[in-house]
């Protein structure tokens, strides 16, 4: 359901009202019963949150493609200095006080 805006022709009061899209429009000020008139706003804005709306997030297939092969490519370490590496880390070194 939409919220209304409306104004008093009278003592300008302003106000919003809840209402129904089939609701019949507000006629009477609450403030000073003088005639009220449903006034034309600008609406809720939209308002991004998280991620997701960035530009690159919808590109195509072929350019997120063609992007990945501009990339420089990493060189894999064998894995062989990986295993001496992880030896080296078990290893515990006690320091003399």
């Amino acid at each position: 359901m939409p919220t209304y805006q409306y104004k008093c022709t009278k003592c300008d009061y302003r106000f919003e009202e809840f209402q129904s899209m089939t609701e019949k429009a507000i006629d009477k000020c609450p403030q000073c019963d003088g005639a009220a008139q449903r006034v034309i706003s600008g609406g809720a804005g939209f308002l991004f949150k998280g991620s997701g709306f960035y530009i690159t997030d919808y590109r195509s297939d072929s350019y997120k493609k063609a992007a990945e092969m501009d990339k420089p490519s990493v060189v894999s370490k064998s894995s062989d200095s990986n295993k001496s590496k992880s030896k080296d880390s078990k290893k515990t070194v006690k320091k003399s006080a």
